[in-house]
This record gives C-alpha cells, sequence and structure tokens, in this order.
C-alpha cells in the first residue's frame, strides 16, 4: 500500500523536467524555447523554438512576440520580417538557429547570457497569449565544436 503514493509522486516527479521546458496552449505544443547568447553592445538577439506543433484540427498562426528584455521581437522568414507565421492542422516546425523561422529580439536591454532565462509571451490567433520561459545556450553542435 505505502509504494504506490512514492510511485505516483515518482512518476509526477519524472515529467517535471520536460514540463518545465515545453508549453501546451490549446491544440500548439512549444518545445524548448532558447535564446543563442549575445556579444556585449550587440542590440539584436534570437529566440528559437526546437519545436511547434499544431496538434489540432484546425489552422493557427504566431501573431507576433514581446518579451521585457528587448523593445521589439520580429517574426521572420529566411531573414525576411513576416506579419504572422502560419501553422496549419498538423503542422510542425522547427524555428532553430540555423534553420529558415527565428524571432529576432531588437533593442536588447542587455547582453543575452548563457544560462540566463527571460519570458515571452506569444501571441496566436487562435490559441490566444501564452508565455514560455526562453533559456540563453551555446546549442550542443556549437559547444561540441568548441572542444
Amino acid at each position: 500500500m505505502r509504494r504506490r503514493p512514492i510511485a505516483l509522486l515518482l512518476g509526477c516527479l519524472a515529467g517535471l523536467p520536460a514540463q518545465a521546458h515545453g508549453t501546451r496552449a490549446g491544440d500548439l505544443l512549444i518545445e524548448h524555447p532558447y535564446a543563442l547568447p549575445s556579444a556585449a553592445g550587440q542590440d539584436q538577439g534570437q529566440v528559437q523554438l526546437r519545436r511547434l506543433h499544431n496538434r489540432g484540427a484546425q489552422a493557427d498562426r504566431l501573431l507576433g512576440a514581446r518579451t521585457p528584455v528587448a523593445a521589439s521581437v520580429l517574426l521572420q522568414r529566411r531573414g525576411q520580417t513576416i506579419q504572422a507565421l502560419d501553422l496549419p492542422a498538423g503542422a510542425d516546425l522547427s524555428l532553430k538557429h540555423d534553420g529558415e523561422w527565428r524571432l529576432l529580439l531588437q533593442g536588447l536591454k542587455a547582453p543575452l547570457v548563457n544560462g540566463q532565462r527571460f519570458a515571452l509571451v506569444l501571441r496566436f490567433e487562435r490559441a490566444g497569449e501564452q508565455e514560455v520561459m526562453v533559456w540563453v545556450q551555446i546549442p550542443r553542435a556549437a559547444a561540441s565544436s568548441h572542444h
């Protein structure tokens, strides 16, 4: 009898790290928001999402974002500013640092430092506003090439 509550607790705790860096907003799954460290004096940064998945039967759109660490956030595709990012039903997009989509932070108020975390509010057409925690980190591939 005593094992059941402990097993239940361990099961809940096992799920914490995944939930801590992944968020659901309605039918959307937002996985691993991260930013690259920026150099001192640099006024721009980038936020990436390892995965943005629309699990629903209806399309949605990412309309914009905001964060207290920058004056503004622009949606970009291949370096060009866009008004919205379409998320068709079943879409599975990656907004990685080496991909075609990104969120450009303009007017950084301070450099983005490896290990730092900050809030970012994503605004979706259907799912509404969703706050995520962005982790500033050096991507694994870049970190391993420095060794």
